[in-house]
C-alpha cells in the first residue's frame, strides 16, 4: 500500500472517529419533559397514572430505546416507580411516549415537596448501546399531580 493511501485511511478513520464521538456527547444530552399525566386508578397499592413523555434528540442518530423504568422523588423520598414504552427517536426529532406511574399509597402526600423524576434509557445504536440518565424537574402543577394521593 503506497504512503499516501496509508495517511488517506488514518485522516478517514480519524474524523470518522471524531463524527462518532461528537454524536455519542449529543446522544447523551436527549431532552426529556412530561407532556400529560393523569389519574387512571386507585387501588390499596397506590394510584396509577398514566404520563406522556416527550423526548428531543440533538444527535444525528436514530436511537432505539427499549422499555424505561423511571423513579419519582419528593424531598430525596421514592414515592412511586413507572415504566415507558419502547421507543425511537429521530435525528434531530422528537418523539412523544406514553407509559404509567405508580404512586405508592403509604407514602403522605409532601405538598410543596421539590419533585424530581429520573431514569436510565438504554439506546441501542449500529455498533453499540448507550445508557442516557435524565432527570425532570416538573412545573408546580405537574408536581402536585405526582405527589397527591388523589
Amino acid at each position: 500500500m503506497s504512503p499516501k493511501r496509508k495517511v488517506i485511511i488514518i485522516i478517514s478513520i480519524i474524523i470518522l472517529g471524531i463524527f462518532g464521538y461528537s454524536q455519542y456527547v449529543l446522544a447523551s444530552q436527549i431532552g426529556v419533559t412530561i407532556t400529560q399525566s393523569h389519574l387512571i386508578d386507585e387501588s390499596e397499592r397506590g394510584s396509577t397514572h398514566a404520563v406522556e413523555v416527550k423526548f428531543s434528540n440533538p444527535s444525528l442518530l436514530v436511537l432505539t430505546a427499549g422499555k424505561t423504568e423511571f423513579f419519582v422523588t419528593a424531598n430525596n423520598e421514592m414515592i412511586g416507580k413507572g415504566d415507558l414504552d419502547s421507543f425511537v427517536l429521530p435525528a434531530l426529532g422528537t418523539t412523544t411516549v406514553n407509559g404509567t406511574y405508580l404512586r405508592d399509597s403509604s407514602i403522605e402526600s409532601q405538598e410543596g415537596a421539590t419533585v424530581k423524576i429520573s431514569g436510565v434509557t438504554k439506546y441501542d445504536m449500529i455498533f453499540t448501546s448507550i445508557d442516557v440518565p435524565f432527570v425532570y424537574y416538573p412545573t408546580e402543577e405537574q408536581a402536585r399531580e405526582f405527589i397527591s394521593k388523589n
